[in-house]
């Protein structure tokens, strides 16, 4: 082992256990705000809304993405209409990414719901869990979903279904469209990237196959800071849920196609210059 390789250990060591310490304080300060919150409501007997819930988790957000090192930028408008919103999935993080955006509803799958502390701030926060294996849960969730966009919180899935190393856009399940689509309402699409550093790739961030959540967690700890991307594109409605999933898939795979190439052109002209 050689001296830079032995620093680099410790450096990485020092900053897995340093952004460890700083995320612990930030989830005790979630349910601290959390129970604030809901004491506050209680005392005015008024109910907590998805609203507030969606705020409160963006606040979450925001706190986890600064104590594990991760910057957030955004391009393009940010709806400030109710729609129902459709990202690709690289993993847990994009959660993360698009909750310190705006203050929305997910839905995920539903052994998020079992993770310990994750899933009960996912709960806590008003997340809708969808067992996709169920043709009739999944319509439960379709009208747990149209309820919130009624309540005029956007709603926020990922119709990959899964979560990818990003090399490809899967196919885009159109059952969960159905929401927006009955009610004429907006989807708007959002492409997620994550900007690092080389040697670093976003593949080397992403979540995906039967890699288990403690590692790949502990990877992101103790790895180098990187910037996490969303891009949003004009909201459009759709006759039907089938036009809504393909043409929301062609947009997203066109603005993760184009920013790939804008960023590899980039990084060319610096090792040029």
């Amino acid at each position: 082992m050689t001296a830079a390789t032995a620093d680099g250990g410790l450096t990485r060591t020092f900053r897995t256990i340093w952004r460890t310490a700083v995320l612990v304080l930030g989830i005790c300060l979630c349910f601290l705000r959390y129970g604030y919150l809901r004491l506050a409501a209680l005392i005015r007997r008024r109910r907590f809304t998805a609203h507030q819930r969606a705020l409160w988790l963006q606040f979450c957000a925001r706190l986890a993405l600064g104590s594990v090192g991760i910057r957030s930028r955004v391009i393009g408008v940010i709806p400030e209409e109710t729609t129902l919103i459709v990202a690709n999935h690289l993993s847990y993080l994009d959660i993360l990414i698009c909750a310190s955006a705006l203050p929305c509803t997910f839905v995920a799958k539903r052994e998020i719901a079992r993770w310990p502390v994750f899933g009960s701030l996912a709960r806590l926060g008003g997340t809708l869990f969808v067992n996709r294996e169920s043709r009739h849960r999944s319509r439960e969730t379709a009208e747990e979903m149209a309820l919130r966009l009624r309540e005029h919180v956007p709603v926020l899935f990922f119709p990959e279904g899964t979560s990818t190393d990003g090399s490809e856009l899967l196919r885009f399940h159109p059952a969960l469209f159905d929401p927006a689509v009955e009610a004429q309402l907006p989807v708007t699409p959002a492409a997620i990237f994550y900007e690092t550093t080389p040697p670093q790739t976003e593949r080397d961030l992403c979540w995906y196959g039967d890699e288990s959540f403690l590692p790949h967690l502990l990877r992101v700890l103790g790895g180098p800071s990187f910037t996490a991307v969303v891009q949003f594109a004009h909201s459009e409605t759709f006759p039907d849920r089938r036009s809504a999933a393909w043409r929301t898939h062609d947009t997203i795979e066109q603005m993760r196609n184009r920013h790939h190439y804008l960023t590899q052109r980039s990084r060319h002209h610096q090792m040029v210059s």
